[in-house]
C-alpha cells in the first residue's frame, strides 16, 4: 500500500514528503522529476511565484546511488521565495497602502471561495495567513514529486500518463472523447496551454487575457489519459476498493476541482443506455489489452467499468472553477470590525489549468501505482514484474482457443 504524507506551507523553508510502499531496485530519474516540477509551473496564465521558484526535489532518504532501496522516500522541496516571507511576516505594523496584499502581515478579510473564513472558524485563528498558506496550491510541488515517482514506477510496467486542457471559460476543444492518446501524444513541448489545438489554444489564450485586464479569473478542464493498464485493478466488492472513486477523490482534493468524470462523465445522464454503453466485439486487428482479445468501438466508460479496469484507455476529467484572488476584489467583511470590505489580494494566477492537469497526472499515478502493488505487490521490481507477466500470461491462456 502506498500512502505519502507532505509538511511544509508556501511561507515555510521547504515542503517535505515522506512517500512509502515504493519497492526496492526502481531507478529513479531526477533530471525527469525536476522537468515534471518545472512542468507544473508552467502554463500560460500563471503568477509572480512561478518566476521566483524553480523547483527541484531532493531524495534525503530511501534512495541510494539513484535506486530505491525499499525504505520510505523522503524528499524535500526548497522554497525559495521563504527569505521573503521572513521579512514579511516579521512586519508587525498594520497594514496600509504601501504594503497591499501578499506584503501584509495579518488577513483578516476572507476571500470568497477559499479556505479562508472556514479555516479560521475551524482552528481558532485571527491570522487567515495560518490556514491560507497550507491551503495554498504550492503544496502540489510534492504531489507533483511523489507522482513522477509513481509515473516512473507504472512506466516499468508499460503504463504511460498523459493529459491535455479541454477548456479555459468558453475556449473549447468540444468533445474531448474524439480527442486520441496519440494526439495528446503528440502536442508540441512549447504548447503553453498543453492544448491539442493551436487555433483553440489562441482563443483560450485571448479568455485568460481579457480576465486579467479586468481583474479577474478564469478555470476550464482537462483530462489525463492512461494506456497499458492491465484488465482487472480495482475492486466492485466494496466500495472503498472501486478504482473510480479512488481516482475521484484523488483530483477533487486538488486544489480547486469542482468535478470529476471519466470517460464522457456527465453526459451519460443525457444519453440513453444504448448509446452509452460500449459494445464488446470479436477482435480486429490490434488492442491495447492483448490478454483480453476483443475490441471496443467506444470507449465511453473511460476504461473503467464497475470500478475496475477493462483494458482500454483510462480517461478522467478534472473541472477546476476559477481561483479564488481577485486582482478587484469581491465583496467580505474584516473579521475583526465585522464591517464590509473587500476581500483581501493575494499573490495568485489568473489561471492555473495547465499547471492542474499537470498535478492531476501525477494523483492519477499515485492511485494507479497503490492498484498495480495492490494487485501484483511485491518487495522489489523483479517480483513485481513477474507477477504481471504471469498474470497476462494467465490471462491470455484463457481466451486461447487454437486446438493442440
Amino acid at each position: 500500500m502506498l500512502r505519502f504524507l507532505t509538511a511544509g506551507e508556501s511561507h515555510g523553508r521547504a515542503l517535505v514528503t515522506i512517500l512509502e510502499g515504493i519497492p526496492s531496485g526502481l531507478t529513479i530519474d531526477f533530471t525527469a522529476l525536476t522537468a515534471e516540477l518545472r512542468r507544473r509551473q508552467g502554463g500560460y496564465g500563471r503568477g509572480r511565484r512561478m518566476v521566483i521558484e524553480s523547483d527541484r526535489a531532493d531524495a534525503i532518504s530511501g534512495v541510494r546511488h539513484g535506486v530505491t532501496t525499499g525504505a520510505p522516500i523522503a524528499l524535500m522541496i526548497p522554497n525559495k521565495d521563504w527569505e521573503n516571507w521572513q521579512r514579511t511576516m516579521a512586519v508587525e505594523a498594520p497594514p496600509t497602502e504601501e504594503t497591499p496584499g501578499h506584503d501584509r502581515p495579518t488577513v483578516t478579510r476572507p476571500r470568497p471561495g477559499h479556505v479562508d473564513l472556514a479555516g479560521v472558524v475551524k482552528y481558532d485563528h485571527t491570522d487567515i495567513r495560518n490556514v491560507l498558506e497550507r491551503a495554498s496550491a504550492r503544496e502540489t510541488a510534492s504531489r507533483v514529486a511523489v507522482g513522477t515517482i509513481c509515473r516512473q514506477f507504472l512506466e516499468q510496467l508499460g503504463v504511460v500518463i498523459v493529459s491535455h486542457v479541454i477548456n479555459i471559460g468558453s475556449a473549447s476543444i468540444g468533445t474531448p472523447l474524439a480527442v486520441t492518446f496519440e494526439d495528446v501524444q503528440a502536442i508540441p513541448d512549447d504548447s503553453e496551454l498543453h492544448c491539442v489545438s493551436r487555433e483553440v489554444e489562441t482563443a483560450m489564450k485571448k479568455v485568460i487575457d481579457a480576465a486579467k485586464e479586468a481583474g479577474d479569473t478564469v478555470g476550464g478542464s482537462f483530462e489525463v489519459i492512461v494506456r497499458g493498464l492491465p484488465v482487472g485493478l480495482g475492486s466492485h466488492v466494496q466500495w472503498d476498493r472501486k478504482l473510480d472513486g479512488r481516482l475521484a477523490q484523488a483530483l477533487m482534493s486538488i486544489q480547486a476541482i469542482k468535478g470529476v468524470g471519466i470517460g464522457i462523465g456527465p453526459r451519460v445522464a443525457d444519453l440513453p443506455g444504448s448509446k452509452i454503453h460500449d459494445e464488446i466485439l470479436p477482435l480486429t486487428g490490434t488492442t491495447t489489452h492483448p490478454e483480453v482479445p476483443v475490441s471496443r468501438p467506444t470507449n465511453n466508460a473511460g476504461g473503467l467499468e464497475a470500478g475496475i479496469t477493462n483494458g482500454e484507455d483510462l480517461r478522467v476529467t478534472g473541472y477546476m472553477k476559477p481561483i479564488a484572488t481577485l486582482m478587484k476584489p469581491l465583496r467580505s467583511v474584516d473579521l475583526n470590525t465585522l464591517q464590509l470590505s473587500p476581500a483581501a489580494i493575494e499573490r495568485s494566477d489568473t489561471c492555473a489549468v495547465t499547471a492542474a492537469a499537470v498535478v492531476g497526472e501525477a494523483m492519477v499515478a499515485i492511485v494507479l501505482a497503490d492498484a498495480m502493488l495492490e494487485k501484483f505487490g511485491g518487495d522489489s521490481m523483479p517480483e513485481i514484474l513477474d507477477n504481471l507477466a504471469r498474470y497476462r500470461a494467465r490471462t491470455a491462456a484463457r481466451f486461447t482457443h487454437e486446438k493442440a
